[in-house]
């Protein structure tokens, strides 16, 4: 996502127009909602999925549209949006083909990794007129990415299962967006090699004997401590420490992605500072 010109380019390749005042946004994205909302833009915004909870206030009187994989599109279309926010992971290809026969504008995003945080400011904030606010979060961001990469100085190196659903349990591969997050604090996500993005898996196989540490997240499964618990009994994990992570902070890029670079940073110390155990 970059600015080409005097147009603004998406992740489907789709070169944008800047906005006028009168623009009419629905975001299909949690993060992406919260983002527009801190751009100022959160009078603009007229429809939302229910899983866009951030922030609660602001997001209180704007209509939900089910969830970002079942959305309710005769409700979104008499929203009458000129601006849909999509994302390729989050949303599905099917809702882009029926949203762009009535939707003059899709916004499409894709961020793999937390650098993409800066462009994805510019290219919300360029297309809608925000361009000062979407400056002002980039400067944090490079701030808070600067203070956390001086502090991993002595962190060692693990290997982490990361965890995000259960029946089946599946897991993240190492181009996503979360894995490359977690890697700013020397955490190797496994296994190595996927071709799904987010792999299923049986917790016995071989290669979890290489994993140092199990992180569950809290979405989009909610684990708790019983998750813990079930999983340190498991043989292929026996010995593992188990922990529950904040998803919010890991997966959510936009300007959450801010405040979730220094809670990992913290979260990461913290772990280190313990024995490598349960």
């Amino acid at each position: 996502m970059r600015i080409v010109g005097e147009s603004l380019r998406d992740a489907a390749g789709t070169r944008h127009k800047r906005a006028g005042p009168g623009a009419r946004i629905v975001s299909l994205v949690p993060s992406i909602t919260e983002l527009v909302c801190d751009l100022g833009l959160a009078g603009q915004l007229v429809g939302r999925t229910g899983f866009c909870v951030h922030p609660r206030e602001q997001l209180r009187a704007i209509p939900k549209l089910g969830g970002t994989k079942d959305v309710d599109i005769a409700a979104l279309r008499a929203l009458a949006p000129s601006h849909v926010i999509l994302n390729i992971d989050e949303n599905e290809k099917s809702l882009a083909t029926a949203l762009e026969q009535f939707v003059p504008h899709l916004v499409v995003t894709h961020p793999l990794g937390p650098l993409d945080n800066p462009p994805l400011y510019r290219l919300i904030g360029g297309i809608f007129g925000r361009e000062t606010e979407a400056e002002a979060l980039c400067r944090r961001f490079d701030a808070t990415l600067e203070r956390l990469q001086a502090g991993q100085d002595g962190i060692v190196p693990e290997r982490i299962l990361y965890l995000i659903w259960k029946r089946p349990w599946m897991t993240v591969s190492r181009d996503t967006y979360i894995s490359n997050t977690l890697a700013l604090v020397n955490w190797t996500t496994l296994p190595l090699e996927s071709a799904p993005r987010y792999p299923a898996l049986n917790l016995d196989e071989a290669w979890l004997d290489d994993i140092d540490r199990v992180l569950l997240s809290s979405e989009p499964y909610r684990f708790t401590e019983k998750h813990c618990a079930e999983l340190r009994a498991i043989p292929a994990l026996a010995g593992k420490p188990v922990q529950l992570i904040d998803g919010e902070m890991t997966s959510w890029y936009g300007s959450r992605a801010i405040a979730g670079l220094d809670y990992l940073a913290a979260f990461r110390l913290n772990l280190q500072q313990r024995p490598l155990t349960g």
